[in-house]
């Protein structure tokens, strides 16, 4: 029986296909035509070229799958067309679950993401039930998450063998592109964190994001959300925990919000006059309102699923990075 996951040169993907692998799964990869598959690199897996904005290329790739684990996403906090988000994130996700409902599947597994869920009322941390309205979603990413979590959830009201995951904030070797969240990571060892604001993160391991993924396709039921989720860490905290794994300084002054949507700002004013990617994602800065800290006991209830230690996770990221050269050995300058 043959599996397919989408995304499988992504950070959560691959990590998921090498798992699958790993427990003796037939893994069936689909990947861009331009997908570099260096994420892949020594696994034994079918790959199939294909891309969610084209429905025949989908028909091929289903085509003997008895189970779907959905990762692909376009995961950018910035992006010149945000028509291109919704493309691949909503109108993607539709065409495959078109082809989808004419095959005989036992489940169908989505990556949705913690974004999808309302920010914490009062003291109350965020969970399942707390789906965000569309209007309250910030940025273009996050509101293309959502709406492709929705029509996963109308397939699944209609009959697929549906199920929703989502994940917090992974973090760990494997980062090729890397993520908004590694480029943080990436940017503190460089020595460019020279303040942080007063938000919070969930996060997790990515290596056991992958294993939730295979626990909700097993013991998940149909037509729910699962929170995978690890520790709720301030980015003080966060970055602390970066100087104890990495010998490099944590940042010490506070940046007050409104400072750092005025850096947004211009730094998305500079990447539109010099074509490239701004350093300070607008988005992501007003994403740093409120800490999204979430309570993930549905997952661990239902699921029998659990997460390890965060500081180890961080120290395999930071590991990986050096040795790759996403950042100098020495000391930051």
């Amino acid at each position: 029986m043959i599996t397919l996951v989408t995304g499988a040169t992504g950070f959560i993907g691959s990590h998921l296909a090498r798992l699958l692998v790993q427990r003796g799964c037939r893994v069936r990869a689909l990947v861009r035509p331009a997908s570099q598959l260096d994420a892949l690199a020594g696994l034994s897996v079918d790959v199939v070229r294909g891309d969610l904005r084209d429905p025949a290329s989908l028909a091929n790739a289903v085509r003997g799958v008895w189970r779907v684990f959905h990762a692909a996403a376009d995961y950018r906090l910035w992006t010149r067309d945000p028509r291109a988000l919704y493309d691949t994130n909503v109108e993607g996700t539709r065409h495959l679950l078109d082809v989808c409902r004419r095959i005989d599947l036992d489940r169908f597994v989505y990556t949705s993401s913690v974004a999808t869920l309302a920010v914490p009322r009062r003291d109350a941390l965020s969970d399942e039930n707390t789906t965000a309205p569309i209007d309250e979603i910030v940025g273009h990413y996050k509101r293309s998450k959502l709406l492709a979590e929705r029509a996963v959830l109308v397939a699944a009201s209609d009959g697929l063998p549906a199920i929703v995951v989502n994940p917090t904030t992974p973090v760990g070797p494997g980062d090729w592109k890397p993520t908004p969240t590694g480029r943080i990571i990436v940017d503190f060892l460089r020595g460019r964190m020279v303040a942080y604001v007063d938000t919070g993160l969930n996060l997790i391991p990515v290596e056991d994001v992958a294993a939730g993924h295979v626990l909700a396709a097993e013991r998940g039921r149909v037509g729910e959300r699962y929170i995978l989720g690890g520790r709720n860490m301030s980015l003080k905290e966060i970055f602390d925990m970066l100087a104890v794994v990495s010998g490099r300084p944590a940042p010490q002054r506070r940046m007050p919000l409104g400072l750092a949507l005025a850096t947004g700002y211009v730094s998305e004013l500079f990447a539109r006059i010099l074509h490239r990617d701004p350093r300070v994602p607008l988005e992501g800065v007003r994403m740093a309102r409120h800490k999204m800290f979430v309570d993930v006991s549905k997952a661990r209830r239902e699921l029998g699923f659990e997460s390890g230690s965060i500081e180890e996770a961080l120290g395999r990221a930071v590991s990986w990075y050096l040795e790759r050269g996403y950042a100098p050995p020495g000391p930051p300058q």
